[in-house]
């Protein structure tokens, strides 16, 4: 979304209409369908329907859902929003297209209930923040969830609260989130998997799909990384064959291309040009690297069910609750196994150390358990105290 463009057009009609004024007292509904709540003053989970498909995925359609919600402002005050919100969207930690995607997301949930409640956007207290976080919890969303949508409209709150379109930030400090769990909830694979997937890729898959998998295990990058890359993100830096992905932030990281990934994306790159430009054909730098055959990116779904039905070919076991993260997940924990904390940090382009961390806890919690001490000595009782219990035959 480009910076000159505001996040409501002008032209955007403004739905006016007979306002009802809205009982506002905790535990009361707005004036309308859908918006009852309980006796206790936690939403009716399932009332004002809290998860599923966003309401809004796009920047015009937040822009559309924002003045519905608030049809009841003045024009300025909804194009300084729109506006604001647009600059928003564009700070240093929301640049890259896929984080802004997430806020758009993150931000129509609360807007939703906000028009099913009545509310005026610009004055929300605190205990409808509160009663937006119970909703959350009532209709079963994780604590991660949950915590990611808070935190998202706080952010988007205190900006408006800066720029004095909002009375204040509603889920500001003092408010209750959820805890979120210091472990990775992620399926991980382990190493034998990982050579497993390759060796199956390798064996029965295309060029493109083995690749594909030999660079995600290469690097430990985020689907998002490989799905958006381009042909000319590769290169060479000081003898080293590499590739430069993007990375959050709107920022981009340059990996070490193994051999491993390096030959199978020459081996990929040249039976691409022969099919798509003739023997020797060259790819423009802007090409995607990872193309469809109509020649555009690949997406990540697509990259989901890949992992899935590769998973489930090379018989690792719970095939079915992977995801692309998992390999992230089964790299970082590889890693941790023979490297500094700060080595794979860096790696995998972690800020916080501890976020890093969660991955070594988790090889750590398995690995080092003492269930495996626990059932051995279990087990060598049951064998000297079986022959007590048996029956005579």
């Amino acid at each position: 979304m480009s910076a000159q463009v505001p996040l409501l057009s002008p032209q955007s009609p403004v739905h006016q209409g007979p306002q009802q004024e809205p009982d506002r007292r905790p535990g009361f509904g707005a004036a309308g369908p859908g918006t009852m709540v309980s006796t206790l003053g936690a939403p009716a989970a399932g009332v004002v329907v809290l998860r599923g498909r966003a309401p809004a995925r796009t920047p015009q359609q937040l822009a559309d859902l924002l003045r519905s919600a608030g049809a009841g402002l003045p024009e300025r005050v909804l194009r300084e929003m729109g506006t604001t919100t647009g600059t928003w969207l564009q700070g240093e930690r929301r640049s890259s297209p896929a984080t802004q995607a997430g806020y758009i997301r993150e931000v129509a949930w609360w807007i939703t209930w906000v028009a099913a409640r009545g509310l005026d956007p610009t004055d929300v207290s605190h205990v409808e923040a509160d009663l937006y976080a119970a909703a959350l919890r009532a209709q079963g969303l994780k604590d991660a969830t949950r915590a990611r949508r808070l935190s998202a409209v706080s952010s988007w709150y205190a900006y408006l609260h800066r720029a004095g379109l909002a009375a204040r930030n509603p889920f500001g400090p003092g408010m209750d989130r959820p805890r979120v769990d210091q472990y990775s909830s992620t399926r991980g694979i382990s190493a034998d998997d990982m050579e497993r997937m390759l060796a199956c890729a390798k064996a029965r898959e295309s060029a493109r799909t083995y690749a594909l998998l030999a660079v995600m295990f290469s690097t430990g990058c985020r689907v998002g990384s490989v799905t958006d890359t381009t042909v000319g993100s590769l290169g060479h830096d000081s003898g080293h064959r590499t590739i430069d992905l993007p990375v959050k932030g709107g920022k981009t990281k340059r990996f070490v291309l193994p051999p491993l990934a390096s030959e199978a994306i020459d081996d990929y790159l040249e039976q691409r040009a022969e099919d798509t430009a003739g023997p020797g054909g060259p790819l423009p730098g802007d090409a995607p690297l990872f193309a469809t055959r109509t020649g555009r990116h690949i997406d990540q779904p697509y990259v989901f069910r890949l992992v899935r039905r590769i998973a489930a070919a090379a018989d690792v076991q719970g095939a079915d609750q992977l995801s692309p993260h998992s390999i992230r997940h089964g790299v970082a924990t590889l890693l941790l196994g023979s490297h500094a904390l700060h080595v794979v940090q860096d790696f995998l382009g972690h800020a916080n150390p501890n976020t890093t961390r969660r991955y070594d806890e988790d090889r750590e919690s398995l690995d080092r358990s003492p269930a495996y001490a626990l059932g051995q000595t279990l087990r060598a009782g049951v064998a000297r105290r079986q022959s007590r219990f048996e029956r005579p035959v």
